[in-house]
């Protein structure tokens, strides 16, 4: 077999997480001339190498890599040969760039993104997730992660009450949508792009398949999803893991429809200690990894080991 394309590396902001590097670190081997057909071939041939490193570490980033542009961003995301799953439930505004490639939530750069793991208020939600920097920031705008598993360990162990009712009850999630998308809201996603319809029976449909009730406003409709489960069992792993949006709708699913802090609740409708989520962001803030960006960086997030966030620009 040929060389091995890829080299794992160690860079500032890395995380030694009991003898595990967090997120792991790829870059080009010296000794292997790679263009960008190269390291889409190196994907193909050397995938179970790749998705064992991402089952233990939970992310890898790969950095050094021919990609350039969001056309190259795409090629290397098919090489992967993941299944893609529309965006259907999704909460970010977003606009697709070319073939699987959407732009990050276009909210205000200003504006921070709260930890979440992508769609964990939908049933149906992405295992993989793909980041790419065409641009690199001169300042801000990291993309901090951080391992479920421990945000779980440390709230049961600081607040046992807490998650066993969590456990128990599960979320509710609820967001008012408009027709059309709002830029300027980091949820600001319409009901028309987050059905992928124009036709109110059809967004009903599909709502109803994810079973998400929706009651229709004047100017809008207001989603209420759940009771759905905040933690989950990883078979892959063989642990439980804190997944859910709780923090990321507690505090930051707020615009001129939405108070965040009607925007989740226990499954049983009762509301969430406010003390106990400013703490859980404590823990999320504690035990990140935020890297700053680099021109070309691919990410590649396990959905399910990991949550992400935005800091601002």
């Amino acid at each position: 077999m040929a060389p091995y394309p890829f080299i794992e590396t160690r860079i500032p902001y890395q995380r030694n997480v009991a003898g595990v590097l967090f997120p792991a670190v790829l870059s080009p081997n010296p000794s292997v001339e790679l263009d960008l057909e190269r390291f889409t071939e190196a994907v193909r041939a050397r995938k179970p190498q790749l998705e064992s490193l991402l089952r233990s570490s939970g992310a890898v980033l790969f950095r050094g890599f021919p990609v350039s542009a969001a056309l190259d961003f795409d090629r290397a995301v098919e090489a992967f040969g993941y299944e893609e799953l529309p965006y259907v439930g999704g909460a970010a505004p977003r606009t697709n760039v070319v073939g699987r490639v959407f732009t990050a939530n276009e909210s205000p750069p200003d504006q921070k993104i709260p930890f979440h793991h992508e769609m964990a208020q939908v049933p149906e939600f992405p295992s993989k997730l793909f980041f790419f920097c065409e641009e690199e920031p001169k300042c801000g705008g990291e993309t901090p992660i951080v391992l479920s598993h421990y945000v779980y360990e440390r709230m049961k162990e600081r607040f046992p009450e807490f998650v066993e009712r969590l456990e128990k009850h599960g979320l509710i999630y609820i967001r008012i949508l408009g027709e059309g998308d709002d830029p300027s809201s980091p949820i600001g996603r319409g009901w028309q792009s987050t059905f992928l319809t124009k036709e109110k029976s059809v967004a009903e449909e599909r709502a109803a398949k994810l079973g998400m009730k929706l009651e229709w406003m004047e100017d809008g409709v207001k989603t209420i999803m759940g009771p759905i489960p905040g933690i989950k069992f990883d078979q892959t792993r063989g642990r439980k893991i804190w997944f859910n949006s709780m923090v990321a709708a507690y505090t930051g699913w707020e615009d001129a429809r939405n108070d965040p802090r009607k925007a989740v609740t226990f499954g049983d409708g009762t509301s969430l200690p406010s003390d106990i989520i400013e703490e859980c962001l404590k823990i999320l803030e504690e035990e990140s990894v935020a890297i700053p960006w680099k021109q070309g960086d691919i990410l590649l997030l396990d959905n399910l080991a990991v949550l992400h966030s935005r800091r601002f620009i």
